[in-house]
């Protein structure tokens, strides 16, 4: 798979986010065969949800949508590290593999201690490791223009 590709529309969705007034995060799930079958931006602020992140709203819709034997063989890629309760979510909704662009520690360098963004400084794997489940996590992309358009965003956002 094109991981690039994907994270690139992951950009996309999260200036999408921003645009409708809300934090600049994108997600989204791909099948086994690479057709995106859900993809949201964080809703957190537009919709007053807490959990709104960009990672378990695509894991809600999905969940939904498919079966667990279904979504192990996707994946789940996004623009930033999932958070705990994000990888939570990835976890708990049985998708197989994970692709992001920047770290958790990344954007807690560019959120600093913004009141929107109190970012948990600690990685998914950490967390992924603590569970039953061998699940594959792929990042940060190693592509350094591509993580600077994501850092770019943030950089901007939280100023």
């Amino acid at each position: 798979m094109d991981h690039k590709l994907y994270l690139r529309r992951c950009i996309e969705i999260a200036d999408e986010a921003i645009a409708s007034g809300n934090n600049p995060f994108g997600a989204l799930l791909v099948d086994s065969k690479g057709d995106i079958i859900v993809e949201s931006g964080n809703i957190e602020i537009t919709e007053k949800d807490c959990t709104g992140h960009a990672e378990t709203t695509v894991m809600r819709k999905a969940t939904k949508l498919y079966s667990k034997e279904f979504l192990w063989d996707c994946t789940l890629y996004t623009t930033a590290e999932p958070c705990c309760m994000c990888t939570g979510a990835i976890y708990w909704g049985n998708v197989g593999r994970v692709v992001f662009g920047i770290t958790e520690k990344q954007l807690l360098e560019l959120t600093g201690s913004h009141e929107k963004n109190p970012t948990f400084d600690v990685p998914c794997r950490e967390v992924l490791a603590k569970g039953q489940k061998n699940i594959e996590v792929i990042g940060p992309i190693d592509d350094a223009v591509l993580q600077e358009e994501i850092v770019k965003i943030h950089r901007t956002f939280w100023k």
